[in-house]
């Protein structure tokens, strides 16, 4: 069973405090800059271990030093507080780089 999608309103407020996030369509992205490529890399292998921990996983495009992180939840259709979770953690660990 797929979790609920998030309201729009859900969605607003959930964005105050990912003020780093945009929200497009039935997703939310990020992108980060990191100092060098294998800066980037290093964020992405621990997002991944959060989203494999969590068993959610981002769209992640990596472009030199810009790592461009894409959530949805597929299986829902759209955003769930799953999204919103990974976002917070992605956050955490974009803070670390």
């Amino acid at each position: 069973m797929s979790p609920a999608l998030l309201s729009e309103d859900d969605i607003a407020k959930a964005l105050t405090e990912l003020p780093s996030w945009n929200h497009v369509g039935d997703s939310l992205t990020r992108t980060v800059e990191a100092s060098s490529f294998l800066g980037g890399v290093e964020l992405v292998r621990r997002v991944a271990l959060a989203a494999e921990a969590a068993n959610h996983h981002p769209d992640i495009d990596i472009r030199w030093r810009r790592v461009t992180f894409t959530l949805s939840t597929h299986s829902a259709g759209g955003l769930t507080p799953l999204d919103v979770a990974l976002a917070h953690e992605i956050d955490r660990q974009a803070a670390q780089s």
